[in-house]
């Protein structure tokens, strides 16, 4: 019986790391500025606004992964609308619209 009940707490302990370390993969939003850049066909100047931007913006979604609730998908409705207006700044129209598609994509595949 003993033998059982540490099992069971090994196992469920093993699952709700599991479940943590794919739940801070979701809020990972760095990504390829490289690729960004060729996508957007961004010149150095916003290069290097964009990588700056994109850098608070996956620092500010990492911290947002231990949240829970409500609370939670408030603070990334913000995060979003936060990168979006300093975007915004930095791109133009058509540079901005390929953004926001991206970003959307991404934000609906990870399911955020």
């Amino acid at each position: 019986m003993k033998k059982m009940i540490l099992t069971l707490v090994a196992m469920m302990a093993m699952t709700s790391g599991f479940a943590k370390s794919n739940e801070s993969k979701r809020f990972d939003m760095s990504c390829d500025i490289y690729r960004l850049s060729v996508t957007l066909d961004l010149d150095e100047e916003q290069m290097d606004a964009v990588e700056m931007i994109q850098d608070n913006f996956s620092n500010e979604m990492q911290s947002l992964a231990s949240q829970q609730g409500l609370w939670q998908r408030v603070n990334i409705h913000k995060a979003v609308r936060k990168d979006a207006e300093q975007m915004r700044q930095v791109l133009n129209d058509e540079q901005f619209h390929t953004y926001m598609r991206i970003l959307m994509a991404t934000l609906h595949n990870r399911n955020l």
